[in-house]
């Protein structure tokens, strides 16, 4: 299935400069216009609220009056640039380097205290230093200016598929040319006492650094993997029809053959749903058809898909993926994931120890697909 059939598709805020081309040796290929092609990532930063200190990751000066969630994923950031090299930045310039990231309630706490701000003693009241973040998209513009990312800067706010999506569409923003150098991941702050699914909420950030492979390899960094990852819409009221498992199952199918996974290849599947008629039906279509097709006699690289419970934002998904990419046991991997309101995703995820052709290509087929 092809994005086209996300029918309320990427919900999106964007602060992208104007595409431009600049000079020097570092940038010499990307100075001739040509898009970035394997793309590998280099870098993984994870970030956990429990026992953060944004004095202790980031320093102890700037930093304090920034949101929670855009600490995080600072953070999370640093680690995954310090894994990617000193000089994981300088291989392309600043107009070739882009940014993603997905959240579902990284401003919510902040909007809570302004509406009480505002109705308690009015808007004047606002603090002029937190202000500015009412705006979602403001919550990575410090990641932006603090690495010098120019080429673009998108927030994904999607229910429960965005950090997903980030990649997604950082990734074919590389892949037609847009930029050379990605940093994409998700971000979100623990939701406030007695807000819908607060007993669930999320609090940490993950980032990723994509690059090609054969930059990486020109600097010495070491290609921890490859992913790449297709959306889709699935309309709750279908998921909960007589016909919602075997709908789930064809996008499910769809996506997978988009992405270049063989049918016969063997896959370890992890699945972050909750229990809404989309998730069930997505759970459903995976144990009972999607994965049975894909190797027969239901015999996958790790057993049944491993069903985790989804909470309350978009961090989970993307954090698994990130462990997919770290596992000692490399092996084919697809993260799913959906939300009730019928957004949902399939990440592969092919560790750097994996021959990319043992799933027929899924970069190179998966990723052109992805540029159309």
């Amino acid at each position: 299935m092809s994005d086209a059939h996300a029918a309320a598709g990427p919900r999106m805020a964007t602060n992208a400069a104007p595409l431009r081309r600049v000079g020097g040796g570092a940038n010499e290929e990307a100075a001739r216009g040509e898009p970035a092609v394997g793309l590998v990532v280099t870098g993984i930063g994870t970030v956990g609220a429990d026992g953060f200190d944004f004095r202790t990751a980031l320093g102890r000066h700037g930093y304090k009056y920034l949101p929670t969630a855009s600490q995080y994923f600072l953070a999370a950031a640093k680690r995954a640039l310090a894994q990617a090299g000193p000089d994981a930045l300088d291989a392309v310039g600043p107009e070739e380097r882009g940014a993603a990231v997905g959240t579902n309630s990284a401003a919510v706490a902040l909007h809570h205290t302004m509406d009480r701000t505002v109705t308690a003693t009015g808007a004047g009241n606002l603090s002029p230093v937190t202000a500015p973040y009412f705006s979602i998209n403001l919550f990575g513009s410090r990641l932006a200016t603090e690495h010098d990312l120019k080429g673009f800067n998108l927030t994904f706010t999607s229910p429960r598929v965005a950090g997903l999506e980030a990649l997604q569409n950082g990734r074919r923003a590389l892949v037609t040319g847009r930029a050379r150098w990605l940093l994409a991941g998700a971000t979100e702050e623990a939701l406030p006492e007695g807000e819908p699914g607060a007993e669930t909420s999320e609090a940490g950030a993950v980032a990723l650094v994509l690059e090609p492979e054969a930059a990486a390899r020109s600097r010495g960094a070491a290609a921890l993997g490859r992913v790449d990852v297709r959306s889709f819409f699935l309309p709750p009221r279908s998921a909960a029809s007589a016909e919602g498992v075997e709908r789930a199952a064809a996008l499910l199918r769809d996506a997978l053959d988009a992405l270049g996974h063989r049918p016969d290849q063997p896959l370890a599947v992890t699945a972050v749903l909750d229990g809404s008629p989309v998730g069930e039906a997505v759970a459903a279509a995976l144990e009972e058809k999607v994965l049975d097709e894909r190797a027969p006699g239901g015999r996958t690289a790790a057993g049944k898909p491993e069903r985790v419970l989804a909470g309350a934002g978009a961090l989970e998904p993307v954090a698994r993926v990130a462990a997919a990419l770290g596992a000692p046991a490399g092996h084919v991997h697809a993260v799913v994931t959906a939300a009730a309101e019928g957004n949902a995703a399939v990440c592969l995820v092919i560790p750097g120890g994996v021959t990319p052709g043992s799933t027929a290509g899924a970069e190179a087929g998966g990723a052109e697909a992805s540029s159309r």
